[in-house]
């Protein structure tokens, strides 16, 4: 293989966590992939792909300095262009790579596209193409809120154009022919249906063959599974299910299910290899080195007492009846051992004290520059300040016990559910998403870290008491697997939709190898 990284195309980019871990792929200290250009249309997460585009283009000792100076920043535009002004041959470079555009749209016609793609290339052969067209098409939440609502407005579903992004992606593969494509969806792209039949099993057609009967190939491969079999007619035989990649199992501190489609031009008369398995990375391995910072009180100025001394006023449940002794024993320890000196986080904190795990020196970091951004803590109402406190006590009662467990509702206290028309009263375990209120646990992977963070933090509910809390975007990104030298951009909800929305770079830079060994061939 010659010494010049081979090129990287990727679409749907996001914030970049496919391209980040194709990136970050050496072998023999040798860099293997370039990425040549990343279009993503959401302007925030275009600006956090262009910054990880100078982190990556200038020299470490010209960039320590002015990107620590650059993480103390409250990271406006501004910021951004400032950090960029000595380095104008750099920004050029950042302009031809990272292009904030819609594919599909008026404004970024099919020739615009393979012009620039084809610019970008420079006739080179060898090339990968990645990307993960949106997905909330496909989302098991989405349709299942869909199922409910009139006829009408499932014909309006069914319609979504969001279903067929995928076939800007095909289109590019028509163009272009790539050797290798990798494609990543939500799981529920298996089970979605458009008029009674499943899209998974058009998309697979598609994919197979890009322009029809065109003579164009692809061979199909799981990362996770090797083949079933031969099938007379269709070559390589896979299940829609062997697709899925169960993310935790590959050092993920996460359970993140996705479909990762692997294609090979069907001239390359190689087969790929899988991914080894990994031991499970643990909550508390990868975030134990992140500073403990407390949640705040929402609309402060509207509250007449501080943040620990409403969330003491728990202490109305404690005569109702519905709590046994030991947890209410429990609670009161905590009580006192919570983090009222606590700050609530800032722009940029250093480590906490202690010896990080090996996983957080070998990757998170990596590049180390001495603390962390993105690690500001939520505001809550009073309420669901109760609620996270019983709901973290709960936890981590049981969590000294040698049990790792978050509490449904029917586990809170009367007093405690929340005033919502979804809520079955008179049978709790009949409510809808009766876990509503999740405890994350330390000794288990993270549940999915899903765009929904960017809403509300009630699924992803910090498992220490005393900080009372939801999750940071840092331990988030942690959690999806970002270095933390890896800064999002933009007002703090869209940072959270960035990384719910991501492919984990570590899992991403697995997929690299595979995709590595096979053009190694």
């Amino acid at each position: 293989m010659k010494d010049n990284p081979i090129p990287v195309i990727d679409l749907f980019a996001g914030p970049g966590g496919l391209g980040e871990g194709f990136s970050a792929f050496s072998h023999h200290h040798r860099k293997i992939f370039n990425i040549l250009l990343s279009i993503e249309k959401d302007p925030d997460a275009y600006r956090t792909l262009r910054l990880r585009s100078f982190f990556r283009k200038v020299p470490q000792n010209q960039l320590r300095d002015i990107y620590i100076e650059f993480m103390k920043s409250k990271k406006t535009e501004d910021d951004e262009i400032k950090l960029y002004s000595d380095f104008l041959e750099v920004k050029k470079e950042m302009d031809l790579e990272v292009l904030c555009r819609e594919l599909g749209s008026k404004k970024f016609p099919r020739e615009d596209v393979n012009s620039i793609i084809s610019e970008r290339l420079a006739g080179e052969k060898k090339w990968v193409l990645i990307g993960g067209p949106p997905c909330q098409a496909y989302s098991i939440v989405g349709r299942s809120r869909m199922s409910r609502l009139r006829k009408e407005n499932l014909d309006k579903f069914e319609k979504d154009k969001r279903h067929y992004l995928y076939q800007h992606y095909l289109k590019i593969i028509a163009d272009h022919k790539p050797p290798v494509f990798v494609m990543e969806n939500v799981k529920g792209m298996l089970s979605s249906t458009i008029k009674g039949k499943l899209i998974i099993n058009k998309i697979i057609r598609d994919l197979k063959n890009p322009i029809g009967n065109g003579g164009l190939r692809y061979k199909l491969y799981s990362f996770a599974r090797k083949p079933r079999g031969l099938h007379p007619f269709n070559g390589l035989e896979f299940e829609a299910s062997d697709f899925v990649i169960r993310t935790e199992d590959y050092g993920i501190p996460q359970s993140r299910h996705r479909v990762i489609i692997l294609g090979v031009r069907a001239d390359i008369k190689v087969e790929p290899e899988t991914l080894y398995k990994k031991t499970q990375q643990k909550l508390r391995d990868v975030i134990s080195d992140i500073p403990p910072i407390r949640s705040e009180l929402s609309i402060a100025k509207k509250w007449k007492k501080s943040w620990g001394e409403y969330i003491k006023d728990i202490r109305f449940i404690f005569n109702n009846g519905s709590l046994s002794p030991k947890i209410r024993q429990h609670m009161t320890k905590c009580l006192e051992e919570l983090g009222t000196d606590l700050s609530t986080g800032d722009s940029f904190l250093p480590y906490a004290i202690g010896r990080p795990k090996k996983i957080i020196t070998e990757w998170y970091r990596k590049h180390d520059f001495g603390g962390i951004c993105n690690h500001e803590a939520r505001s809550h109402m009073p309420s669901d300040l109760w609620r996270y406190f019983f709901a973290t006590c709960f936890s981590d009662f049981h969590y000294l016990r040698g049990e790792e467990k978050s509490p449904t509702l029917s586990d809170f206290p009367f007093s405690l559910l929340p005033d919502h028309k979804n809520i079955n009263l008179k049978n709790i375990k009949d409510t809808i998403f009766h876990d509503r209120f999740r405890v994350q646990l330390w000794n288990r992977p993270a549940t999915t870290i899903t765009s929904h963070i960017a809403k509300d933090g009630h699924y992803f509910i910090h498992p220490d008491p005393a900080q009372c809390r939801s999750l940071t975007v840092r331990e988030a990104a942690r959690i999806q697997s970002f270095p933390d030298s890896y800064i999002f951009l933009g007002s703090r909800s869209s940072q959270y939709h960035q990384v719910g929305n991501a492919v984990p770079p570590l899992l991403a830079y697995q997929l690299a190898e595979v995709v590595f060994n096979l053009l190694s061939k």
